[in-house]
């Protein structure tokens, strides 16, 4: 490469900062035309960062996340991951829902080998990691049960942990552990903080629950009705690891009233 080119290579990647891992800019998404389930969103995601979306239903959190997965496109303004435009899947970016979508014939560790399956033949180190995986997020001796024998709570941790085993650095959840009662809710959430820096992956997380998201969460984008449009993000300053007595704390509320306040304004 001779000097002038290598000027204008590092004139067009001067301004990329590499703890951007996700980046948006005006994002649109239109569908059939009509409905705008996404209008103008525009932010930053940091490497290593938990951030919430929360906002009513049917207001483009689940699109959000789909456009950031590659699994659908947008329809105007820019989307990028990694400093590299979205313009499909990626091994980089992984998606868990709200149902864990195991399949019943297949145990707990052959559920978390999906993913590597479908890349190709798993190897003895395969399986290894998908046991130690499911040791991690919490299920020791359950590594060879089937779904119809785990708890519902359970049944997403196998979820969290097929996630995990797909290598991917940043994870998306949408409403990972929103068809849980309270308290399974509370000890996943701990569970996934944990999870989380150990393997110090970048998480955007939707939920409609404010105090979920403000617990998780070092920013909350709260969105607005349909159509979709980034109200305001929310910084969260409480250090980690983070216990449930946090909820109960008069700034821990003064969050949620912030929260609660933007959605009421919109």
């Amino acid at each position: 490469m001779n000097a002038i080119a290598s000027q204008l290579v590092a004139a067009s990647t001067s301004h990329i900062d590499p703890d951007i891992v996700i980046s948006a800019r005006d994002l649109v998404k239109a569908f059939n035309s009509e409905v705008v389930a996404l209008d103008r969103a525009s932010f930053d995601i940091k490497r290593g960062s938990f951030v919430s979306l929360v906002g009513p239903s049917g207001c483009g959190k689940s699109t959000l996340l789909r456009l950031v997965a590659g699994l659908i496109g947008k329809s105007a303004g820019e989307l990028s991951v990694l400093g590299h435009g979205v313009t499909g899947p990626s091994h980089d970016v992984g998606m868990m829902f709200q149902r864990p979508t195991l399949l019943e014939w297949r145990t707990a560790v052959e559920n978390v080998l999906l993913p590597t399956e479908v890349q190709g033949a798993t190897t003895d180190a395969d399986r290894r990691r998908a046991i130690e995986l499911l040791q991690l997020v919490g299920l020791r001796d359950f590594e060879f049960s089937f779904p119809r024998q785990l708890s519902g709570g359970m049944q997403q941790r196998v979820a969290l942990a097929r996630l995990l085993q797909t290598g991917a650095n940043i994870l998306l959840l949408d409403e990972p552990f929103g068809a849980l009662d309270e308290f399974t809710r509370e000890r996943l959430n701990l569970e996934l903080l944990r999870i989380v820096d150990d393997v110090e992956a970048t998480v955007l997380f939707v939920t409609h629950n404010i105090s979920e998201a403000i617990f998780l969460a070092d920013q909350v984008m709260v969105m607005t009705p349909r159509p979709g449009r980034l109200a305001k993000i929310v910084d969260v300053s409480f250090e980690r690891p983070r216990e449930i007595a946090l909820m109960q704390t008069p700034e821990f509320n003064r969050l949620v009233g912030e929260v609660r306040s933007i959605l009421g304004g919109h």
